[in-house]
């Protein structure tokens, strides 16, 4: 008889539990079941308001709405907020599971960063790199999830909304920051491609008839007129007194707390990396001193020890691919690290999930050199893409400087950070999480902590150990985590100057004149993001250590990385929680 009553019970709860608009039906359970089906239809509420964040998760019931940026639909997203936070308040979180339990956190989070961003921030009025479309049509266009002709549709019904979202677009702008006015239009001038060759180069593989096509390609022509309008509008509208790119130590502290739902505050953190700069500087200085005769003979060594190693570095930079080869450099390196991480058997790698390296699309540029967009929770059979920034209009200087950076052994932990063991692996692993909450509202300090904290990986089991030189390249790599800390938080909390900016990254972080100059514009362009690697990176090398010591002999590293991926992109002091709370719960069950 229970087996009967059991599921009459949970179909119960999931018809009467759930209301339309996502709320909670009062007399809904408040246990584990019940909050398992709430968050499903949280996640359903959540993809009506967000169609294009749905699009990128791989939720692909909305790919034909587009909602125009107006207060009407802002207030619309205030009120399922706080729709959604009565809902939570349900729940008794104390009474949850230990992964409901970070989906509720998780959730909360969620909820209150919008209403945040919406009722304080207002970014809406100041960054016009907002009201870039072009991502989500380009992810409609290229994946497979479904057949082309069902894609090309659902792009041409999109496109139906784009010329009213552009208006809408000019009327929030007020007193935008200037350097993200520019990005705007740098990515939206060339992300226009997307419908001016790519949608016309998709519609001529199909069999759609042909008065159809004519359509759809002539609302691909209105589309570029309404994008490139705004891009006209942004570059002639008068500006006299834009808002400075600095978020100030206020909004800094709070977007950091949401954004990175970290266990230190954002003083900590800083601390934290200005101690690490002055520990990797020395382990620098003893491999320079090792490395010097090597390369310099029984010439003098510089007394100051950042000279010394700034001119180990430069000599070494001078072993690098060039601009015809860059992309097939980083191709070639991949079955390099597949090899080693299986054979140090660091953690289990998903031969079925193929890694596709591309150019960087235009739509895509202006912000970083490389990057990886790996398929949403929804779309686990999606393509992973290693993005790669063109240096195809890059000056010869500029590119020799770019090239120095990114030199034949930071070349590779470039790869080792977005593909094998880093960005590619975990976001894997995160798709592979039953908790879809996990993956859609993913931490990106964990995500940029994992990449990080592989790099490390990597050399502590051997990928250095012919060659000193690797070990020096990525202590300097490591200091881009770090230094990226230390800027971002000078100048958005503080008032670094852009020369005082270039200095630290040139001297202090021994980066070229290109690679600074190209940290000074993404620091412009972006806040609190530059924070996720280091802050990611010590939550998850702490944690390691708390688990290492509790484990004792038992320790072992695989089962570390692949207990703590399966997690999901949680924020690390919730696995931290979960991961020890376990520990303990089993040794008090022996």
């Amino acid at each position: 008889m229970n087996k009967i009553i059991i599921p009459l019970l949970l179909a119960a709860a999931f018809f009467t539990g759930c209301k339309k608009d996502g709320s909670i039906d009062p007399q809904a359970a408040k246990d584990d079941a019940g909050f398992t089906i709430y968050e499903s239809s949280f996640l359903d509420a959540l993809w009506k308001h967000d169609p294009d964040w749905a699009t990128s998760v791989g939720y692909h019931k909305y790919d034909s709405l587009l909602y125009a940026p107006s207060n009407k639909n802002r207030d619309k997203m205030l009120d399922f907020d706080k729709v959604q936070l009565d809902s939570l308040d349900h729940y008794p979180v104390e009474k949850l599971s230990q992964d409901n339990r970070i989906d509720y956190y998780l959730i909360q989070n969620q909820l209150q960063y919008s209403q945040w961003q919406i009722t304080t921030l207002k970014q809406f009025m100041w960054d016009p790199s907002q009201y870039n479309v072009i991502g989500s049509f380009a992810t409609i266009l290229n994946e497979h999830y479904a057949p082309l002709d069902k894609r090309l549709r659902n792009f041409y019904e999109k496109m139906a909304f784009i010329p009213e979202y552009y208006k809408e677009a000019e009327k929030q702008i007020k007193d935008p920051v200037v350097e993200l006015t520019n990005l705007a239009e740098e990515q939206l001038t060339g992300g226009s491609a997307v419908f001016e060759k790519d949608f016309a180069d998709s519609l001529s593989k199909t069999k759609i008839p042909e008065t159809e096509k004519k359509l759809m390609l002539d609302r691909a022509t209105a589309s570029v007129t309404a994008i490139k309008g705004f891009v006209d509008w942004l570059k002639n509208m008068k500006n006299d007194h834009p808002r400075s790119f600095r978020l100030g130590k206020e909004f800094y502290d709070d977007k950091l707390k949401y954004e990175l739902q970290s266990q230190y505050t954002s003083q900590q953190i800083f601390n934290a990396a200005m101690e690490r700069k002055k520990y990797v500087h020395r382990e620098m200085a003893k491999l320079s001193k090792q490395l010097w005769p090597k390369y310099f003979g029984s010439k003098a060594m510089p007394k100051d020890s950042l000279d010394l190693i700034a001119q180990l570095l430069d000599t070494i930079s001078a072993q690098h691919t060039t601009v015809a080869e860059f992309q097939s450099t980083i191709e070639n390196t991949i079955p390099k690290l597949t090899s080693f991480v299986r054979t140090k058997d660091l953690v289990t790698l998903d031969a079925s999930k193929p890694l596709i390296i591309r150019k960087e699309p235009a739509y895509m540029a202006g912000v970083a050199g490389a990057s990886m967009s790996s398929p949403g929770p929804y779309d686990k059979d999606g393509n992973s893409y290693y993005n790669v920034g063109s240096l195809a209009n890059y000056s010869p200087e500029k590119a020799e400087s770019y090239l120095r950076e990114y030199n034949n052994y930071t070349l590779q932990i470039l790869s080792i950070h977005e593909a094998i063991p880093g960005h590619y692996v975990q976001l894997i692993y995160a798709n592979q999480s039953p908790s879809l909450i996990k993956s859609v509202l993913g931490n990106n300090a964990m995500i940029e902590g994992w990449a990080v904290y592989g790099e490390q990986m990597m050399m502590d089991n051997g990928y250095d150990s012919t060659e000193p030189e690797m070990r020096l390249m990525w202590y300097k790599w490591h200091l881009r985590s770090v230094c990226n800390t230390i800027l971002d938080y000078s100048v958005h909390a503080g008032g670094m100057t852009k020369p005082d900016a270039i200095k630290l990254l040139t001297h202090e972080a021994f980066q070229q004149v290109a690679e600074a100059e190209n940290k000074w514009t993404r620091v412009t362009e972006t806040s609190v993001q530059l924070d996720c690697y280091f802050t990611g990176y010590k939550e998850i090398m702490d944690l390691r250590e708390a688990w290492k010591k509790d484990q004792g002999d038992k320790y072992n590293l695989k089962d570390f990385n692949e207990k703590f991926l399966s997690y999901g992109s949680a924020p690390v002091k919730y696995i931290k929680e979960a991961m020890m709370k376990k520990q303990t719960v089993s040794k008090d069950a022996n």
